[in-house]
């Protein structure tokens, strides 16, 4: 920690020129004794410190010289600060930077504070949901898994209580804006969320690495498994025009769409989980898509289509007659034959 503060001392000095010991003492958060011995230190290791008695006085650096602790070029300084806006900052990187900053030249030092400024990360998604990780859960396993400790994990699953497993954490991995912990565990390697992350205890014990482990092939290896999950189901379908856009922007990657059919419609493919799953996808686009096959999927679709029949059909001007009526005639798409009620309507879904 004394070598932290003795440079952070030095670089003060490169930003002030003078200083006296109550204001290295106050921008440190030390006391006045351990600023002077520190301000000593610096002279008696050999830096051209002196320090001057009387008004005016206070430390200072021989003749204005600086000690350039950086090496960095403008163009990885102006990278550097970049990707850490102020948003993104623990407490920690920002005292960082606070030094970096000071061991630039007054040339690159208002670039890269500019550069701090130009761009911000907003850590909440459109539902508010926060998608990182608590800081002092992601400091912890950050710094057990660069020493190298095995931890105790509080984790609650998707749709499970928290619970408590020992894992060895091997690396982080960010995707999308999701962290994850990449861990050894009784089952082998595993992935866990950081959000759910509900505690983390270090055990003191060493981690069990694998032979020959590297990060980015496991994640290649863990995130492929999970992507062929996700697409265990492909479903053929038409979608009206109007729907197209928005169940793209929906499913993104999970829709490939084919050709044009002659009714105007368009042919895709839309991947998912499961059958229950994809279909619970699809319902809310009504009948601007209607699924071809696999059958499990337009059962689900129609099993759907029931229960919200009888759940709001009375809700329907005309009352549950005319609910029928509707359902009848939207799912006479024929495939070929005449275009759903709903889907001219489809459009002002988008």
């Amino acid at each position: 920690m004394r070598a932290d503060r003795l440079v952070a001392t030095l670089l003060f000095l490169q930003e002030r020129g003078r200083v006296t010991v109550c204001e290295v003492a106050a921008e440190l958060e030390v006391s006045e004794r351990t600023a002077r011995r520190d301000l000593e230190a610096l002279a008696a290791s050999g830096i051209p410190v002196y320090s001057q008695r009387g008004r005016g006085g206070g430390w200072s650096l021989v003749g204005g010289a600086r000690t350039d602790l950086t090496g960095l070029t403008a163009e990885e300084i102006r990278a550097l600060f970049l990707v850490t806006g102020p948003l993104t900052a623990t407490p920690e990187l920002r005292t960082t930077l606070r030094k970096l900053v000071r061991a630039l030249p007054p040339t690159l030092r208002e670039q890269a504070q500019a550069a701090t400024r130009a761009g911000v990360v907003d850590a909440t998604d459109w539902s508010r949901n926060a998608v990182t990780a608590d800081a002092a859960h992601r400091s912890a396993l950050q710094g057990a898994v660069v020493d190298g400790i095995r931890v105790r994990l509080g984790y609650a699953g998707p749709g499970k209580p928290a619970g408590e497993r020992t894992v060895d954490p091997l690396g982080l991995v960010a995707k999308a804006g999701v962290d994850y912990l990449v861990a050894g565990t009784d089952k082998g390697l595993r992935t866990f969320r950081l959000s759910r992350v509900r505690s983390v205890e270090l055990t003191g014990e060493p981690v069990v690495r694998p032979p020959g482990f590297d990060l980015a092939t496991a994640w290649r290896e863990l995130s492929g498994a999970f992507q062929e999950g996700m697409n265990a189901v492909s479903a053929r379908a038409r979608v009206h025009p109007g729907t197209l856009g928005l169940l793209q922007r929906l499913l993104g990657g999970r829709v490939r769409v084919g050709g044009p059919l002659p009714d105007g419609w368009t042919e895709v493919w839309v991947d998912g989980p499961a059958p229950k799953a994809l279909a619970g996808h699809l319902a809310g686009l009504g009948a601007g898509v209607e699924v071809l096959e696999p059958p499990e999927v337009r059962q689900w679709l129609a099993r759907l289509g029931a229960e919200l029949v009888a759940t709001y059909a009375a809700d329907v001007p005309g009352g549950p007659a005319m609910a029928a009526v509707d359902g009848a005639e939207t799912a006479d798409t024929g495939r070929g034959g005449r275009t759903p009620r709903s889907a001219a309507g489809s459009a002002a879904i988008q």
